[in-house]
This record gives structure tokens, C-alpha cells and sequence, in this order.
């Protein structure tokens, strides 16, 4: 094989920030942990984005949130109760921030902080705090849950841009968005995002819905991990934004092995965020992908990760159409029955 015995380049660029490879750990419990994130960084992680910050344990009585909860925001990314009191928060802020400038002492690998929430009031200004922390960037997630039925699309919306514009005002870190997948005009919206400033687009935030429990008669959370199948909304998305904005993307929800590393790359993502699967099999999953990652690149001869880059996105497939309607009735007709 021509490229037998050569060292793949599995090096990639995020927000300006350079990787030794695209696998980088999302959000979660698992960078509560010095230990822990030491041993992301030594299992080959590149980076590692740090578990979030919550904007109720900065304004937890503020005016301003009890404004935005007033319309129903029914629960929160990577939180496990409703409405949680301050008590039960793992990270408070000093903590956090303290938290952070433990990791840039101890990591080589670049750490991003994460904050969540619902409004642009003065939590946002907490970002430069993060940044003066160490932090090398940042990643900002809106998890707002419009329920009322009064507040129209654009006003969702413009809350975004005006919380990017807000955080963006306050630090010169990078500042990726963390978006659902549920706007009206998606593709719009991105770009809206992208012009207002972000330097990275993370796809999508998964929204934890909440269950009934029969025997209780309680409704409770119900948090399940993602699989694979989790990959394909993200996976369409970025390769249909790709090449259409400026910002970085990342995918993130149902990257679970070296096949959906490279599906990602190949749409045109510039990173793999990976949680699940490191949840559920431990730290250990992140040289087994990178090694099934550079013996796929290997038989299939590529030498690199920015050579697959963007090679089956929308505006680079023979059929385009698979990533919309005109694909549709096809999809549905391909399936057979075995009854």
C-alpha cells in the first residue's frame, strides 16, 4: 500500500486553535476530575472542553432569569433535576474558575470553558473571568426551551445573537456556539451566528426530555446517552453549512467510534466532540478510535485529515440533493418490507 508505514497527519485547526487530532471531549462529568482530564490528554485527547458553568449558580435570583424561566424553560444541558438549588450544582463559580486554572497548569492540550444558559444579563460577563482563568476559548450554550406561545421565532433568535454579541464584547478568547437544531430556517440562522461574531458552531445540543413516572405520577428527568444513530442530524447539517460560513464547526452527539470520526471530518467538521461513549467505556475509547482512525486512512490512502476535509458535503457530492426533499421520496421507497 503506498502510504504502508507512514504516519498519518491527524492534526486539524478549531477556532484558530491547532490539534494534534480531531477527537476533543465534550461537556461533561468526567472533566470535573484533575485526574481525570489528565488522563484525556494522555489517552490522546487534543483539547477538552470543560463541564459547564450554569447561570443560575451565578444570578440564581436575578431579575433578568426569573424573566426568562417565567416563559418555561423546562430544563437545562447536562443538568439531571429540575430547577436545581444552588447546593446541588457540582462546580460553584469560584470553583469553576479555580477549576480552570488547575487544568492550564496541569494540561498541554487547550481547554475551553463552557457556559450555560438563557439570558445575555450580567452572567454573560462571567466569560472574562473564565478567560482571565486560562481558559483558550470558550463555548457558550443558549439552552433555552421557547414554550410560551406568544415569543415568535425571531425574538428566540435574536436572544442568540444578542447573548453571542454580549460575551463576544467581554473576552478575546474564541467563542464557539452550542445550537439546537431546532430553528425555523437553520441554515439562516447559522449564518446569522456566523456574522455575529462566533468563531466555532457546535452541532446540536441535545435537549433532555423529561418522563412520567406511573407509579409515582411524578414527571422526572430521564437522561439517555447517545448512540451512532445520534450522528446523522449533525452529520447533514454540517455538511450543508460547510463552505457557507466562516466559523468552525463541531459536531457533537452520537460520536462513538473511528467510522463516525470520519463521516464528520468528511462533512466537513473540523473536530469530533465525543461524551457517550467514553461514559459508557471509558477513557480508554480514545486511542482505540485514533488507532482504527489511522488504519482506515491508511488502506484508504489518505494522509491526512484536511484531505478528507469537506469531501462529501453538500457542494461536493455528485448528488446534493440527498441533503434535502429531493431525497425524500426516494429514502422512503429504497425501504422493503420483510412481511
Amino acid at each position: 500500500i503506498k502510504f504502508k508505514g507512514v504516519k498519518m497527519d491527524l492534526s486539524t485547526k478549531y477556532m484558530g486553535l491547532k490539534l494534534k487530532n480531531p477527537i476533543v471531549p465534550s461537556a461533561s462529568p468526567l472533566s470535573q476530575s484533575l485526574d481525570n482530564a489528565k488522563r484525556l490528554e494522555d489517552a490522546g485527547a487534543s483539547a477538552l472542553v470543560v463541564y459547564s458553568l450554569f447561570e443560575e449558580q451565578i444570578t440564581h435570583e436575578s431579575g433578568e432569569l426569573d424573566h426568562y424561566l417565567s416563559y418555561g424553560t423546562e430544563s437545562y444541558a447536562e443538568a439531571v433535576s429540575y430547577f436545581p438549588e444552588p447546593h446541588d450544582f457540582h462546580l460553584a463559580p469560584v470553583k469553576y474558575l479555580d477549576h480552570i486554572a488547575d487544568l492550564k497548569r496541569s494540561l498541554e492540550i487547550p481547554v475551553i470553558g463552557s457556559l450555560n444558559g438563557v439570558s445575555k444579563g450580567g452572567w454573560v460577563q462571567y466569560a472574562r473571568n473564565i478567560e482571565q482563568a486560562g481558559a483558550d476559548a470558550l463555548e457558550l450554550n443558549v439552552y433555552y426551551i421557547p414554550t410560551n406561545p406568544d415569543i415568535t421565532g425571531t425574538e428566540v433568535a435574536n436572544m442568540y445573537i444578542e447573548t453571542l454579541k454580549a460575551v463576544k464584547a467581554n473576552v478575546n478568547i474564541p467563542v464557539a456556539v452550542k445550537l439546537s437544531p431546532f430553528f425555523t430556517s437553520m441554515a439562516n440562522f447559522a449564518k446569522r451566528i456566523d456574522e455575529s461574531g462566533a468563531d466555532g458552531l457546535v452541532l446540536f445540543n441535545r435537549f433532555y426530555q423529561p418522563d412520567f413516572d406511573l407509579d409515582k405520577l411524578e414527571v422526572v428527568p430521564n437522561l439517555q446517552l447517545s448512540s451512532s444513530n445520534s450522528l446523522r442530524l449533525p452529520l447533514r447539517w454540517i455538511s450543508i453549512l460547510y463552505g457557507k460560513v466562516n466559523a468552525s464547526l463541531a459536531a457533537t452527539s452520537g460520536v462513538h467510534n473511528a467510522e463516525d470520526v470520519l463521516k464528520v471530518m468528511m462533512a466537513g467538521a473540523d473536530i469530533a466532540m465525543i461524551c457517550s461513549e467514553l461514559l459508557q467505556h471509558g477513557i480508554k475509547r480514545i486511542p482505540e478510535i485514533l488507532a482504527d482512525l489511522e488504519k482506515w486512512m491508511e488502506e484508504k490512502e489518505y494522509s491526512s485529515i484536511n484531505m478528507m476535509k469537506g469531501s462529501m458535503s453538500q457542494k461536493s457530492v455528485a448528488e446534493p440533493a440527498a441533503f434535502e426533499r429531493a431525497n425524500y421520496m426516494k429514502t422512503l421507497q429504497s425501504y422493503k418490507l420483510l412481511f
